[in-house]
């Protein structure tokens, strides 16, 4: 064996393609977004509580919370919250249907979850307009 024969680089096999789309379909893509989507909300729900709680506590905290919520960063929460709700829910409403039966195969459920995700596009558009 010689010393040049010691030394041989081996090329790895790496994919080049780091599309996620590449590694899961739509419908595992839903999936796991919405279990995200969850616990984006759950922890999203804690903000709306103290919200609430604190416009209620007096008149002047309650035109404090009115105008953090009028500000950009509480528009961009309330959408930010607005998003992972409706997410949860279009996809959950999908999970339901396919508990019924349908949508089950391969391609039926891909498209599905590609059509509930465009709904869900739609409605974040939607009520980013309405917010804003």
């Amino acid at each position: 064996m010689n010393s040049s024969d010691r030394h041989v680089i081996v090329k790895k096999q790496r994919p080049v393609n780091l599309e996620l789309t590449s590694f899961m379909p739509a419908s595992a893509i839903a999936s796991i977004l919405h279990r995200v989507s969850g616990v984006v909300f759950f922890f999203a729900l804690i903000f709306v509580i103290v919200a609430w709680t604190m416009s209620l506590q007096s008149a002047e905290s309650f035109e404090l919370a009115k105008s953090l919520m009028q500000g950009v960063i509480g528009k961009v929460i309330v959408i930010a919250i607005l998003a992972a709700l409706s997410f949860h829910t279009i996809i959950g409403l999908r999970h339901l249907v396919m508990d019924m039966g349908y949508w089950e195969e391969l391609e039926s459920g891909n498209l599905s979850a590609k059509l509930a995700i465009a709904i869900w596009v739609v409605t974040v558009i939607l009520a980013g307009v309405w917010i804003w």
